[in-house]
């Protein structure tokens, strides 16, 4: 699939993400699916780590990384424009929403999710409805079905 770089995509942004064969996994997602992604510092593991290369492989080359300093940078540069965060603490599933074009998606962090201060920041809380008594699906499987979602209602897939 070849997107115009002009044209405006989703971004997936990633809190301080912790485990790096999740990131790796979501990198390959959002190179395969024409995603933006954008990682908020500081991370649990360096960027150039081994476990995070095996799963990314050459993907990484297919997509360009942005990263902030941490969320104040992240939160700022986002004035005027859309975050979505997703949160098993929402009340509003995934596919009741409408997605724009050019949505940041938030996900938290894989051992914590976000702070409470980010979540009062954040006007839109969406969740992916599970069975009873179940915690939370993998964060990489999580950004790959609302990423889905989104390019489907935006039609850009």
């Amino acid at each position: 699939m070849t997107h115009n770089s002009t044209e405006q995509r989703p971004k997936i942004a990633l809190f301080e993400p912790d485990i790096p064969q999740n990131t790796g996994a979501i990198i390959r997602t959002c190179a395969c699916l024409g995603a933006e992604l954008e990682i908020i510092e500081p991370c649990g593991f360096l960027i150039d780590d081994r476990r995070l290369k095996r799963v990314v492989m050459d993907y990484k080359n297919q997509l360009e990384i942005k990263f902030y300093q941490n969320f104040d940078h992240f939160f700022f540069s986002k004035q005027n424009q859309r975050i979505i965060l997703m949160t098993t603490k929402a009340s509003i599933s995934y596919t009741k929403f409408r997605f724009n074009k050019n949505d940041t998606i938030l996900f938290g962090r894989e051992s914590a999710g976000v702070p409470n201060k980010i979540h009062k920041l954040i006007k839109n809380k969406l969740k992916i409805p599970m069975k009873n008594n179940m915690r939370s699906l993998n964060i990489a499987t999580s950004v790959a079905i609302v990423l889905a979602e989104s390019l489907k209602q935006t039609k850009l897939i």
